[in-house]
């Protein structure tokens, strides 16, 4: 008999170099998890608000004049995962304590590795990605 294999779906999209790409970044994760069905899963606005830190990281430390990056988001069935494809050098990191209250940034990737079950720096020639992960019950 047949076995019926379901494959991962997929999502990607360059974005330009512009504060517009963070939302439209956003809009496109949003969109994606509702047609995987995942709408109504308890974790959306927590991936999506992860996706907008990684990309607003990508456009603030990672994509030189000219350039811009990548999203890709993939759904097995189990898990999902959002990455950020940048051109830029240097390696994102948390750190270890935030910065004072007048400080204004660094608390991206707080939020990530709070909000995620998983997350980390890939190598990429140039560049970097910054990737999340949220399994799904």
């Amino acid at each position: 008999m047949n076995e019926h294999i379901e494959l991962p779906c997929h999502r990607h999209q360059f974005y330009a170099r512009s504060r517009r790409s963070v939302p439209a970044a956003r809009q496109l994760t949003d969109r994606s998890l509702k047609d995987w069905g995942l709408e109504p899963w308890d974790r959306s606005h927590d991936l999506s608000l992860c996706v907008s830190e990684l990309a607003t990281n990508a456009l603030l430390h990672g994509v030189p004049r000219g350039r811009g990056f990548l999203l890709r988001l993939r759904y097995d069935g189990e898990l999902v995962r959002a990455e950020v494809h940048d051109s830029g050098p240097g390696t994102p990191r948390v750190p270890n304590e935030p910065g004072g209250p007048e400080s204004e940034g660094g608390r991206g990737l707080l939020l990530v590795a709070a909000l995620s079950d998983k997350w980390g720096v890939g190598e990429r020639t140039p560049g970097k990605i910054v990737w999340c992960e949220f399994a799904v019950p």
